[in-house]
């Protein structure tokens, strides 16, 4: 998840800074993936919208928050352990 979100912010975003984070509470794991591009993801599109069909298949939560002027912030919490 983290590679594609990485990938789309390089791709799309314009984004010259993309900064991702990684911490674990008990048995889940949360992501939060932040770029400084130019915003308005639209989170129904095909690689965002594939995303988060893939953390909602290991009953995790996904949401983007992507303003028009940015910068887009994609969180995602996944359950391990």
């Amino acid at each position: 998840m983290v590679c594609e979100a990485v990938t789309n912010a390089a791709k799309h975003s314009g984004a010259r800074r993309v900064r991702v984070e990684v911490a674990g509470s008990g048995t889940m794991i949360g992501v939060r993936i932040e770029d400084d591009g130019t915003g308005g993801a639209d989170p129904s599109g095909g690689g965002l919208a594939g995303l988060a069909r893939r953390v909602a298949a290991l009953d995790g939560t996904f949401a983007v928050h992507s303003p028009p002027g940015g910068p887009t912030v994609i969180t995602a919490e996944l359950p391990c352990g």
